[in-house]
């Protein structure tokens, strides 16, 4: 069953309060999603951490209920 894109935005912000996020449906089947996450908790932290810590939020769904995630993250200017 796929994730909605609601869910997935609320996950993340659950995590990360101030973040500003963007979910689009890439393929229009609710299974391939791209994310674009800023959050100033991302500061000082390497493209590899951030994107760490938006899975994190997402509690273990990457690879079974949520396929595929293009993700873009960074932080306020």
């Amino acid at each position: 069953m796929p994730m909605a894109a609601a869910d997935i935005e609320a996950m993340i912000k659950a995590a990360l309060p101030d973040a500003d996020v963007t979910i689009t449906d890439l393929a229009g089947d609710g299974d391939h999603y791209a994310a674009h996450v800023v959050s100033a908790a991302f500061k000082g932290l390497t493209r590899v951490a951030q994107h760490k810590a938006v899975y994190a939020a997402l509690g273990g769904r990457m690879g079974g209920v949520l396929h595929a995630l293009q993700l873009t993250t960074g932080v306020p200017t």
